[in-house]
């Protein structure tokens, strides 16, 4: 009697629902923070987790300029850009790029923490981040807490 071989699910692209979540980062470490972001953009929360499809939410992190660092990590810590010319190496600090640009300190965090290939730029792109508390996006995370109330929520 052979035995019947079970074959592996894979979720279909119609199955897929992608839900969105709000995350204040007031007050929250910045490493942990892009840690619980880079989960839910991979979809790592949910039973249908498949590493090569993007079955992960969309995600809006708001009050970015008000996030915390710990150590001496906001006096030592140095973004690197380079303009591709001899001598082009522009490095800032971590103090610096929060007072000028806070969302792109979180964004930063948050790719380091995701696949470095087509799939992670797939991914970084559902990351919405705002430096102060209001965002535009409240009518799709009302939508998102209608299908949990409503139970839909299971893919």
């Amino acid at each position: 009697m052979a035995l019947k071989r079970l074959k592996t699910y894979q979720p279909k692209e119609k199955e897929l629902l992608h839900l969105w979540h709000v995350i204040d980062a007031q007050g929250q470490v910045l490493g942990r923070l892009a840690a619980q972001v880079a989960r839910l953009l991979m979809g790592k929360h949910k039973p249908t987790y498949t590493p090569h499809l993007p079955v992960g939410d969309y995600v809006v992190v708001i009050n970015a300029a008000k996030v915390r660092v710990t150590g001496k990590k906001l006096l030592q810590k140095l973004y690197h850009r380079h303009s591709g010319y001899m001598g082009g190496l522009k490095e800032i600090p971590l103090r610096e790029m929060l007072a000028r640009h806070p969302e792109r300190v979180v964004k930063l965090a948050v790719k380091g923490m995701l696949p470095k290939n087509r799939l992670g730029r797939q991914l970084l792109r559902r990351l919405k981040v705002y430096p102060g508390p209001e965002h535009p996006h409240e009518a799709q995370v009302r939508w998102s807490e209608s299908v949990i109330a409503s139970g839909r929520e299971g893919s």
